[in-house]
């Protein structure tokens, strides 16, 4: 993995993503220290897999069906316009 400051990388930041595009990761440092890595889109997406559902997916999964829920008719608050 390569290894570059952060002013190299502001500097070459199109070329940083084309090797990503390659697959080559790119750590970044600050002031001598790890502070962030470029990786390929692939890779990110194994380390932070989405895991926020969306509705239709809550939906889908829901146990027992919507069948099952049952709507509180009463009112909440009497209000005036």
């Amino acid at each position: 993995m390569r290894t570059v400051q952060v002013r190299d990388a502001k500097a070459g930041l199109s070329a940083l993503v084309e090797a990503a595009e390659r697959g080559e990761p790119t750590t970044i440092t600050l002031h001598g220290r790890p502070a962030a890595v470029i990786v390929p889109v692939e890779m990110a997406r194994r380390l932070y897999p989405d895991e926020t559902p969306n509705f239709a997916d809550f939906l889908m999964t829901f146990p027992g069906g919507l069948d099952d829920v049952e709507r509180d008719r009463t009112p909440t608050r009497s209000i005036d316009l």
